[in-house]
């Protein structure tokens, strides 16, 4: 499928795919969303509630969410285990053109994000002595994750209108599963039918104000008690 890199309205970098008209991040600011929805409602929240922060991201892709969690975890000494299922990486050619690391202030960013898209796949590898990687070309429907593991979940996939495959009770079920009580999960897509799927799960949710260019999203949270209607 044809990829081709654009600018978003904060100046940073996306892939469109223009036979899906569909973008790896939102076209009114890719690191703008990032921070707000994953970083800011996500890695923050969790960051002093574990000596440990094990990472899921459901949609690698770029590396942008990864990027970002690894500046975070040395800015704030913090250890994290990051697990990235993508099914179909992108290419270097595609990878030479994001401006990602000339736009996060922070001196190793370049070479942090090289060493993100050159670690190899399929086997966990140190980035820095605090970050540990693991990336699988797998899709989440395949994949086995271990049970009561995860603390913070990105859910970044395609949106339900592109993959409505992933964004299943099904899916859902499995990620909750392979969750620690209070941990959470957070994505941007705020539709009903994937507020349901995440209920009828177990998850408590909240709806949080939203970055540029959308109103609001979600924050889901894995409570011992489950869900009641």
């Amino acid at each position: 499928m044809r990829r081709e890199v654009i600018t978003t309205a904060d100046g940073s970098s996306t892939i469109f795919l223009p036979e899906l008209n569909e973008c790896y991040h939102s076209t009114h600011g890719a690191i703008n969303e990032a921070m707000h929805i994953f970083i800011d409602a996500g890695f923050r929240v969790m960051m002093n509630q574990k000596s440990k922060l094990h990472i899921l991201e459901i949609g690698f892709g770029t590396g942008l969410n990864a990027l970002l969690s690894l500046i975070e975890s040395i800015k704030e000494n913090k250890e994290v285990f990051y697990h990235g299922i993508e099914p179909f990486p992108v290419d270097k050619c595609e990878l030479d053109q994001i401006n990602y690391p000339e736009l996060i202030e922070h001196p190793l960013s370049k070479d942090l994000f090289e060493k993100l898209h050159t670690s190899v796949w399929e086997k966990p590898q140190a980035i820095t002595p605090t970050f540990e990687l693991l990336k699988v070309k797998q899709r989440i429907e395949d994949i086995h994750l271990s049970t009561d593991f995860f603390d913070l979940v990105y859910f970044d996939a395609f949106a339900p209108t592109v993959q409505p495959e992933l964004w299943q009770k099904e899916i859902f079920q499995k990620i909750f599963l392979s969750m620690t009580n209070g941990g959470i999960l957070v994505t941007y897509s705020c539709k009903g039918d994937v507020k349901r799927a995440l209920k009828a799960c177990g998850f408590n949710l909240e709806k949080l104000p939203g970055p540029t260019g959308k109103r609001e999203f979600l924050r889901a949270t894995k409570d011992s008690a489950p869900y009641i209607e």
